[in-house]
């Protein structure tokens, strides 16, 4: 797709009208956000490449930066694609314990021996624990989180069961470092965040790995492990229009201003339907740490994290939605929001 501009030193608005958007349809949005979608601090709408709506609530601006909690596991994902497309890694289908020589398992545990890359971006790796039922906090208190990860890897269930496992992205981000020599954050400034205009996220000496700075207000930069790794399944804090800039990459098939950041089939892959779990009594279908989405004819794939933090693209409408959250328990569905007041906005 042909675009006038890329937003890599800035957004351009536009009149929704000048993008083929229904502007009071949009304007359902701000009541509907101040009366059951109170934890919204940022909404950035870009519709064919230019923003259409942005607004700001609970006294946050552009300028502040949100932890998006496990939006991080989409970032990690498109790293680990970079990492592909440059030769550091094989493939997804090669073993992780290929990138962890010193770790030797036990002689029977062969499950373990066999499980991949693509396990860990699909998750379909076997953990002792039930599904989305993972000791997070157990992780958190261990001096090596990463020994602590392999060490439950393969147990329990087989291998292609859908099992949601923050520790295993945490896994693919040791990875990236094993294999490229820098940290994720540090990969990520370099080959994902400067060349689209991303701000850069600096080294953040940790302070304590208590829940604060772990998860709450005290996370900035990009959490690390005791042993310096970036944290793979969350911990990344983000402006909204960055956030957006990061969809908009992904709605483009990898290519920005002329580059391309990340292989169209990479972009293809990590999009595509992989594995697929239950979730409030209806089927969900998982790609590469993207949550996928068909309704009503509509596709969409999204990058989701705790108390609402999604990066929304709908390519056939060629739509980003970027919504920056506070934390709260049970927030409700932003696909609501987006399906009942975004998308009906725009006109065919």
């Amino acid at each position: 797709m042909q675009r006038n501009y890329w937003p890599t030193t800035e957004w351009q608005a536009a009149d929704p009208a000048t993008l083929r958007m229904d502007s009071e349809k949009l304007s359902e949005l701000e009541p509907m956000i101040k009366s059951e979608y109170s934890n919204i601090n940022g909404i950035v709408v870009v519709r064919n490449g230019y923003i259409a709506y942005e607004r700001y609530y609970n006294g946050y601006g552009p300028d502040d930066a949100h932890h998006v909690a496990s939006v991080t596991k989409s970032i990690i994902s498109a790293l680990i694609g970079i990492a592909i497309d440059a030769g550091y890694i094989k493939n997804v289908d090669q073993k992780v314990l290929d990138f962890f020589p010193e770790y030797v398992p036990d002689a029977d545990d062969r499950q373990k021996r066999e499980i991949t890359l693509r396990h860990l971006l699909t998750m379909t790796a076997p953990y002792p624990f039930e599904d989305w039922h993972e000791p997070l906090d157990k992780m958190c208190m261990q001096p090596d989180w990463v020994k602590y990860t392999l060490d439950m890897l393969g147990q329990k269930g087989s291998i292609g069961a859908f099992k949601y496992s923050t520790a295993g992205a945490h896994l693919l981000s040791a990875i990236i470092t094993r294999s490229t020599g820098k940290s994720a954050r540090e990969f990520a400034n370099e080959c994902l965040f400067k060349p689209i205009g991303m701000k850069e996220i600096p080294n953040y000496e940790m302070k304590s790995f208590g829940f604060e700075d772990l998860f709450g207000k005290n996370v900035k930069g990009w959490v690390k492990d005791p042993n310096s790794n970036s944290t793979g399944g969350w911990g990344l804090t983000l402006i909204p229009r960055d956030m957006a800039r990061f969809g908009f990459l992904y709605l483009n098939r990898g290519l920005w201003d002329n580059n391309q950041i990340i292989s169209k089939t990479w972009i293809d892959k990590s999009t595509a339907p992989h594995s697929e779990t239950w979730i409030d009594g209806s089927i969900a279908k998982y790609g590469y740490l993207w949550w996928l989405r068909e309704e009503n004819g509509v596709f969409a794939y999204s990058a989701v994290g705790d108390g609402g933090n999604v990066i929304c693209c709908i390519p056939e409408k060629d739509l980003v939605v970027a919504i920056a959250s506070e934390f709260i328990i049970n927030p409700r569905d932003r696909w609501a929001l987006i399906k009942e007041c975004v998308i009906p906005a725009v006109i065919d």
